[in-house]
């Protein structure tokens, strides 16, 4: 399981970067979620989330999930190409797969690297 050390991550699976506000899904998510065939974005640039705000629709082959705001803050960016490329969560969601950014974010209940492994890894057993 790729999880980067610099990031913070909710229970729902979803990663937040502190010193840039992206937000997006983890990779032990999008394993989990399969072959990702939709993404909608359900916020626009501007918009204030709250933490648990569904920031997010995501389908695959096997289900379909709501990604939820692990900050607070204000939109700043939005990714607009996932729509068209919705399997770069599968490839890449650290990177070209984040979803959202959030100005000046407030992390709500996030975990670091370490304690997001050993979460996953109880829920698998």
């Amino acid at each position: 399981m790729n999880t980067p050390s610099n990031l913070k991550y909710a229970k729902s699976d979803e990663w937040f970067d502190p010193a840039t506000g992206t937000v997006g899904i983890s990779d032990y998510a999008q394993n989990q979620l399969s072959d990702i065939v939709f993404v909608e974005i359900l916020v626009e640039e501007g918009e204030e989330v709250t933490v648990g705000k569904a920031i997010a629709s995501v389908e695959s082959v096997k289900a379909s999930s709501e990604i939820y705001a692990p900050a607070a803050g204000k939109v700043s960016a939005v990714n607009k190409g996932l729509s068209d490329k919705p399997e770069t969560l599968n490839s890449d969601p650290y990177g070209e797969g984040w979803m959202i950014k959030i100005e000046s974010g407030q992390a709500g209940e996030v975990m670091d690297a370490s304690e997001y492994e050993k979460y996953c890894e109880g829920r698998s057993h």
